[in-house]
């Protein structure tokens, strides 16, 4: 009898991935409000955890699943890799998520929970198992819903984008989160830039950071854990809230996705204890 059940509950989730009509990266799933596409890894037949990885600007989620360094890496380990699409911009159709307080356009956290829950009645995804990353705009809009919301994803990897000015006060709190970033990067400075003549202003990621360290309680600005990973340079904050998780890591190249950033961040995300 119990054989019998593993066997119809087998079946049920290999039919759940196999049944599944969209996800590929010319056959978008369409939700209220938007699109994402999904690789699953080999033998995808048991419940997923995922990273969900938003694209820069003017990128997809097509264009984020022919990153196969990225993706490969990620699949390998048996996470799902999710892929949203931004808002096409009026005049250009150019992509761009709509991270900043007050901007028009969608609700972003709304839309990306929505994105995580049809992910998991489709292809078996865990929700509480799933990790928001993304590179430079998409790095920006993971800094804005874990600051709006944290408890909306088990876990935050922002590459290479930050806050912007005026960054907020404060954020709520606690969250797990790990930022990457390329000490040579021009296109989104560590120490921030203006934009169009000064209209627009990205932040300096370490004054973005004193906001997570506010939001997480730590006792103190300086990390108290130093590492090195491959090419990452690591800091972490420790004496902080146990709910709460810190890191920034740096790497010698510029405005990417580094080598090596995959493996890295599913380390950290696994060695997390379970999320309350």
């Amino acid at each position: 009898m119990i054989r019998t059940l593993l066997l119809a509950l087998a079946s049920i989730v290999t039919g759940q991935v196999a049944g599944a009509s969209c996800g590929a990266a010319a056959d978008a799933c369409e939700i209220d409000g938007g699109t994402y596409h999904i690789e699953l890894p080999d033998n995808a037949d048991t419940a997923l955890p995922a990273v969900m990885f938003l694209h820069g600007y003017g990128g997809s989620g097509t264009g984020v699943l022919r990153m196969r360094a990225m993706v490969d890496g990620l699949t390998a380990r048996g996470y799902a890799v999710i892929a949203p699409d931004a808002q096409a911009r009026a005049g250009d159709g150019k992509r761009i998520w709509s991270f900043f307080p007050g901007w028009p356009g969608r609700d972003e956290t709304d839309f990306l929970t929505r994105v995580r829950d049809d992910s998991a009645a489709r292809f078996g995804v865990l929700p509480d198992r799933v990790v928001l990353a993304g590179f430079s705009a998409g790095g920006f809009m993971v800094h804005y819903l874990a600051c709006e919301a944290p408890q909306s994803f088990a876990g935050y990897a922002p590459v290479s984008g930050g806050f912007w000015r005026p960054q907020p006060e404060r954020c709520a709190g606690p969250v797990r989160l790990l930022h990457t970033h390329g000490w040579r990067d021009t296109v989104v400075p560590i120490e921030g830039r203006a934009l169009r003549g000064g209209a627009f202003e990205q932040g300096d990621i370490f004054a973005g950071l004193e906001v997570w360290r506010a939001a997480n309680g730590c006792a103190g600005n300086n990390p108290d854990a130093y590492a090195e990973t491959g090419q990452f340079w690591r800091r972490k904050w420790t004496r902080c809230d146990p709910a709460s998780a810190l890191e920034l890591a740096l790497f010698p190249g510029g405005h990417a996705v580094p080598r090596g950033w995959s493996d890295m961040v599913l380390d950290w995300f696994e060695a997390l204890p379970p999320a309350n």
